[in-house]
């Protein structure tokens, strides 16, 4: 889940740090938890490297006029400028900021390869953004997750919560993607091109 919100559009619609969260709190339950939290981290910063980097080939080889739909909620004109004209701006800090920002960590990648970013730099931005990304979320919900183990009938309650609401948000968010492609094809430009030296 973590290499499709970052690499293809249907990640717009996919609970990346919800699901991340709720994997800390799930390893802090569990025995040898502290070193399973670590591998996760890990495999979540590989995901979260690739996908961005799919994300990346995908909208170079789109070009500078990118695929919106019409009056969609998320993949629309309005917000494809406004990635555009965010990296255009701040170049190598709005790849590195992106990964905290849900829907534009998945449409910074496909416009900063239709804008022809820099590839070495938005690589290193983008693994940074990640390294900091994936274990920060992953350690917030583990030790989140040590906490509530001092009640013994409130992280189980809490676990199936979240694991009610990641389903439930998978569902609506699919739903939600199968919506917004039947809507009309827009073309859009990838806004105004991103400076080689950012």
């Amino acid at each position: 889940m973590v290499f499709l919100e970052c690499a293809l559009i249907i990640g717009l619609f996919l609970p990346g740090d919800s699901l991340l969260l709720t994997a800390g709190i799930a390893l802090a339950a569990q025995p040898g938890g502290s070193t399973q939290i670590w591998a996760l981290s890990v495999g979540a910063m590989i995901a979260a490297v690739a996908g961005s980097q799919v994300g990346y080939v995908i909208g170079g080889r789109t070009g500078s006029r990118l695929v919106a739909r019409k009056n969609g909620r998320y993949l629309n004109a309005h917000n494809l400028e406004r990635v555009g004209k965010m990296l255009h701006r701040h170049g190598f800090l709005a790849v590195l900021v992106s990964r905290w920002i849900p829907w534009i960590r998945t449409l910074a990648p496909l416009v900063a390869g239709a804008a022809g970013m820099n590839h070495r730099r938005y690589t290193v931005a983008s693994v940074l953004g990640s390294v900091f990304w994936a274990p920060v979320i992953l350690l917030i919900g583990f030790y989140s997750g040590g906490f509530l183990e001092r009640v013994s009938w409130l992280l189980p309650t809490v676990i199936g919560t979240l694991v009610a609401g990641l389903i439930a948000g998978t569902v609506i968010g699919l739903r939600q993607y199968r919506l917004e492609m039947s809507r009309p094809v827009e073309r859009v430009c990838a806004g105004v091109e991103v400076p080689a030296s950012q």
